[in-house]
Order: C-alpha cells, then structure tokens, then sequence
C-alpha cells in the first residue's frame, strides 16, 4: 500500500462485478432510506450507517462476504469500520453510487 493510496477512490462497477461472482455475498447500501428509494443497485439492502449496529439480521453469519457502498464512499468507509468492529470478517467497500454505470432501482 502507497502513501496516497486512501486517496484512490474505489471503483464501484469492478466492486460489483466482484459481488455478483462471490456466492453468498451481501451488497449494503448504507445512505438514507430516502437516497435508497431515489436509486439504488438492484440487490442491495438498506441498512442506513446509523443504523449499522443493527446489521446482524439483514447481513447474517459474521463469515458472510460483505459488499458496501453509499453515495460517494465515505459512509461505506464508516460502515465498513464499524462491521469490523462487530466481528464480520469479509467486508469490502465499492465506493459510492455516484460513480456507478449500471443500471438503478427506484421505488
């Protein structure tokens, strides 16, 4: 890992790519129930980051692969923190919506 390397944004489309090969997998979308609603990947489950400590009955086992991601990746970031935390151990931030070039829900 370089110096600069947190400066480096993820790239979400490779993240989900990453997420739809991995059996199992669980993709978060942790920004409002309002952002949600507006769009989000198809998949994913809301599960806002303050409610994150809340996770466990959404995201299941702690070995479960964790795929996360918000608007424009400083949330998934606090998210990702906090779910190591609580114990889960296959967690990746994809970074934020904003930068996705797939297809978007609404409801």
């Amino acid at each position: 890992m370089g110096l600069f390397d947190f400066l480096r944004s993820s790239n979400i489309d490779q993240g989900i790519k990453e997420y739809s090969e991995t059996r199992g997998a669980v993709l978060l979308d942790v920004r409002t129930p309002q952002e949600y609603q507006a769009g989000h990947i198809p998949g994913s489950k809301n599960i806002p980051l303050q409610e994150i400590g809340c996770a466990g009955a959404a995201v299941g086992e702690k070995d479960t692969p964790l795929f996360v991601y918000c608007h424009s990746g400083a949330r998934s970031r606090q998210a990702v923190d906090v779910l190591q935390r609580m114990g889960y151990l296959h967690i990746k931030n994809i970074g934020g919506i904003a930068a996705y070039t797939g297809k978007v829900d609404s409801i």
